[in-house]
């Protein structure tokens, strides 16, 4: 009787606290703020560094404040599928300490927006990877989670709202067109979201990342598609996974690893799009 009534008790703690003004993300929302005070606090230090040549002597320093300077701005958007089963399965794993991951934006099924990290922060959403030069996505990139388990089309909802995000983000920080990926391409040998269900040729007619003509030319004699993925940005240290994730992305009628002429002709296509911009 008393195990029941302590359950009880739980469960009508937990459910109060769900009905709570301040909703159910309170307390990580109370981190949040928290952890930006700290941030603030630490940009806001205007002591010089104390520097000490070979015989340990310091080296005279300074702080003068000049007036030239702004907040960073991201320069890509990172598409990802969640691989969760619901909206709150996500947000509650981005809102525990040990996943150690996040976004700065989930969309659930309704088309209901979710902002989780402010755009000028950095979120743990890309990960390991490399797309042209940049190594470290998390610190150049806002990251969109779409919740879809990854064997299911997206919503009509989901893609409204989304391409609305996108022109928001787009005219507030400049973001060139071909700055608009997915998560498998840039970690081609990790990640396969957001998948070959993603409507990426929609996103392309709004000028969202590229998409390959409807009438194709042959790729040339001697088209070497490693070079034209590279130059595309994606990493070419496992061409098999390069081309898979190309395929996932601008095929998705096949995404084997074996290459098509049809695969050959589509990379031409937008091997000479990115190479144009």
């Amino acid at each position: 009787m008393k195990k029941g009534y302590c359950c009880f008790t739980l469960l009508l703690l937990l459910f109060l606290a769900s009905c709570s003004p301040k909703g159910p993300y309170a307390v990580t929302n109370k981190v949040y703020k928290e952890k930006t005070k700290a941030y603030l606090a630490a940009i806001q230090m205007q002591n010089p560094d104390t520097l000490r040549d070979s015989s340990g002597m310091p080296v005279p320093s300074a702080w003068v404040g000049t007036v030239n300077f702004g907040i960073r701005k991201p320069n890509y958007v990172i598409i990802h599928f969640t691989a969760q089963d619901s909206l709150a399965q996500t947000l509650h794993t981005f809102t525990i300490t040990s996943t150690q991951v996040s976004a700065h934006y989930v969309i659930g099924k309704d088309g209901k927006v979710v902002h989780m990290v402010n755009d000028y922060l950095r979120a743990n959403h890309a990960g390991l990877g490399k797309w042209g030069s940049v190594t470290d996505m998390n610190s150049c990139s806002i990251g969109i989670e779409i919740d879809n388990n990854g064997s299911e089309a997206f919503t009509q909802p989901q893609i409204n709202s989304l391409l609305l995000l996108l022109t928001q983000l787009k005219k507030s920080y400049n973001i060139p067109q071909a700055n608009f990926i997915g998560h498998q391409d840039f970690a081609p040998k990790r990640k396969p979201d957001p998948g070959p269900y993603f409507p990426w040729k929609t996103l392309a007619a709004h000028g969202f990342g590229y998409w390959s003509d409807d009438i194709l030319e042959l790729a040339p004699d001697g088209f070497d598609y490693t070079i034209a993925l590279k130059l595309i940005g994606y990493d070419t240290s496992d061409p098999k996974a390069a081309m898979v994730a190309f395929k996932r992305h601008f095929v998705q009628t096949d995404i084997k690893p074996e290459i098509t002429q049809l695969d050959l002709n589509v990379l031409y296509n937008v091997y000479q799009k990115y190479s144009g911009q």
